[in-house]
């Protein structure tokens, strides 16, 4: 019995410390779409709308690491392979996805997160980046 919690200790520090990784990876993305330094914007300047899309990024990340874990495969190697893969693959979508939204939309994308008041485009953004992530959790099986 002391062997099995061990065993799945271990499991959740990797598979915790994947998740962190992909967050950040995740964090990257939106700094790189959006003008300015993500850090100044949401901390600093304490902007709503940069603050909501991150949120949403990070929880959309999170939803799919923990689908990835949850319908993991029975070899643990395999398992971290399929969350790494599913998780970069989500990001990449949900990058995509902000690029279609700024392609369909008047002006650009990442100048309407950055202005200082509360945005509509923001949460149509935010829900856009959430909605891919959602799209590939039904894809991991």
């Amino acid at each position: 019995m002391l062997q099995d919690l061990l065993e799945g200790a271990g499991r959740s520090i990797v598979f915790g410390l994947i998740g962190i990784g992909l967050m950040a990876v995740g964090y990257v993305l939106i700094d790189l779409l959006t003008p300015g330094k993500l850090r100044d914007l949401i901390w600093t300047e304490r902007n709503p709308n940069a603050s909501l899309l991150l949120a949403a990024n990070q929880l959309g990340i999170a939803a799919i690491v923990f689908t990835a874990i949850f319908t993991s495969y029975e070899s643990f190697g395999q398992g971290v392979a399929s969350t790494l893969l599913f998780g970069l693959v989500g990001i990449g979508i949900m990058g995509l996805a902000f690029l279609v939204l700024d392609w369909m939309t008047p002006g650009k994308l990442g100048e309407v997160i950055c202005t200082p008041e509360r945005h509509g485009g923001a949460m149509v953004s935010a829900a856009s980046h959430f909605g891919a992530a959602l799209i590939v959790c039904a894809c991991i099986s």
